[in-house]
């Protein structure tokens, strides 16, 4: 299987980096082959802007209709999201792997999506969810959270689950594109962890890894 690492953090010393290392090696000792886009590490930018595309439509300049149209100009996108596009397309799998900063992502993966993930290369007018243009593929996101555990559930200071902060993402996202989208691990209290603890989240994230692709774990709110 074709697998595509997406990795959003700056630090190759931080929790984030040790997971995104961890799905390269049981990945890669399965026989996958897995690439990576470091997006800190390449200097992705995650500014969605004219210089997009090689050519634009007409004087009115609207991005996702010029999406579409570079989309329909065999892929006349800049550079730097052609190579982007390249490898997702190639990719059956997707992991991304981020911390999870304000309920989301970092700026620089949600950029990502927004200029990689484009009007007619991953969905377009009707082409969504089970019809996105990304189905057959699937993707998984694998956070981490500063906070404690005890934050994250409806009674808890966050007043929701993991599953439920990440939503926009798994849902309005990775499923709108027609991706089937496993279950996100999420570690939890990363700040917090002493040695034993991240040890402990890596084995739960390697026996989700070495176990994803055999027996996976669905979000429930997509078939």
């Amino acid at each position: 299987m074709n697998v595509l690492i997406v990795y959003a953090h700056h630090e190759p010393t931080s929790f984030t980096s040790a997971m995104k290392n961890l799905a390269i090696e049981v990945l890669g000792s399965q026989g996958h082959n897995v690439v990576v886009s470091d997006l800190y590490g390449q200097g992705f930018n995650p500014a969605a802007q004219k210089w997009d595309f090689v050519t634009t439509s007409g004087e009115h300049f609207n991005y996702m209709l010029e999406q579409r149209h570079a989309a329909r100009l065999d892929n006349a996108f800049s550079p730097d999201i052609t190579s982007e596009i390249q490898k997702m397309q190639t990719a059956e799998l997707i992991l991304f792997v981020t911390p999870i900063w304000w309920f989301s992502v970092p700026a620089i993966m949600k950029g990502w999506f927004d200029r990689v993930l484009a009007m007619g290369v991953a969905w377009d007018g009707g082409k969504i969810y089970e019809n996105g243009l990304l189905r057959g593929k699937q993707a998984m996101v694998i956070a981490s959270g500063g906070g404690p555990a005890d934050y994250y559930k409806l009674e808890g200071r966050h007043h929701g689950t993991p599953v439920q902060i990440l939503h926009p993402i798994n849902h309005g996202t990775l499923a709108f594109c027609g991706l089937n989208v496993h279950e996100p691990y999420v570690a939890l209290n990363v700040l917090g962890l002493d040695n034993a603890g991240r040890e402990k989240a890596l084995k739960d994230l390697q026996f989700r890894l070495e176990n994803m692709i055999n027996s996976p774990q669905w979000l429930t709110y997509y078939s």
